[in-house]
């Protein structure tokens, strides 16, 4: 089982690099497009929808995602805070007291839960480039990987066991501990030393300080608990649909929605970040 994960994921991950730097425009967009649209349609799987509404509803949100790139202007922002509130707001007191979709809400979180994070994918290339999409992205790669080693290492006290009984504190302080050293190296390598200056005035000093090491392990400790919550959501739902995977398109892994069920917690709320940093700041 674990040498067909591994196999799949190095496919997986030579694909995106190759789309993600190689593909023209166009070309990333329609894959972002096709991937929300095969997720909608695992999505729809979960929420007992007949094979029809499930097409239906994977061409609609695809089109959606297609549409509002080209139109998204003024409400981009809108998507991302909305999808943000969700995640920290909404969704903690969903796995608390477990709720379940039914075939009408389903629509409706289905597009808040795909299509920001989608849209996310394609603006951070358009706007900054593809190596932002990876800084984006290796958080909650590197969380997964961390957690799984650590859960099967040392894991014993579970974390959620009504919900997803394999995941354990032990993986959650793991994949904890592994952003906090990726964030670090990013800081370390990229923004030290880095400063902000309007009209004469320093507005962001990014040398390191006391405040920037706890901005830094803040941010970590927050982006793996949303990775942790967007993985329990998923699970939440998959066991309410009686099924260990969203589908069997990625051997080792399920479907794709099981593989980005982490960002699509992560993405809409570091979009906000993003959007506050440039907009305030500049």
């Amino acid at each position: 089982m674990l040498r067909t994960r591994i196999v799949t994921a190095v496919f997986l991950l030579a694909g995106l690099l190759g789309a993600l730097f190689f593909l023209p425009g166009p070309g990333w967009i329609a894959l972002c497009v096709l991937i929300c649209a095969v997720a909608a349609w695992e999505w729809g799987g979960l929420a007992g929808w007949n094979g029809k509404a499930r097409i239906a509803y994977a061409v609609a949100l695809g089109t959606l995602c297609a549409v509002l790139d080209h139109s998204i202007g003024a409400i981009e922002a809108d998507l991302f805070l909305l999808a943000a509130l969700f995640w920290l707001f909404v969704v903690p007191f969903w796995l608390k007291y477990k709720w379940s979709l039914n075939k009408w809400s389903a629509a409706l979180v289905g597009c808040i839960v795909l299509v920001p994070p989608t849209l996310v994918f394609i603006v951070l290339r358009e706007s900054i480039g593809p190596v932002t999409v990876l800084v984006a992205a290796a958080p909650v790669w590197i969380a997964d990987i961390a957690a799984y080693f650590s859960g099967r290492a040392f894991g014993r006290a579970k974390l959620a066991p009504s919900i997803s009984p394999g995941k354990t504190w032990a993986g959650a302080i793991g994949a904890t501990l592994g952003v906090m050293a990726y964030c670090s190296a990013v800081f370390a390598a990229v923004a030290n030393g880095f400063h902000i200056e309007k009209a004469g005035i320093l507005l962001l000093d990014f040398t390191v300080t006391l405040g920037t090491i706890l901005v830094i392990l803040t941010l970590s400790v927050v982006l793996t608990a949303l990775s942790i919550v967007g993985d329990l959501f998923e699970s939440l739902l998959k066991r309410q649909a009686g099924v260990k995977d969203s589908s069997n398109l990625l051997p080792g892994h399920g479907g794709v929605l099981d593989r980005i069920d982490s960002l699509t917690s992560t993405l809409p709320v570091l979009a906000v970040l993003e959007f506050i940093f440039f907009v305030y700041l500049f």
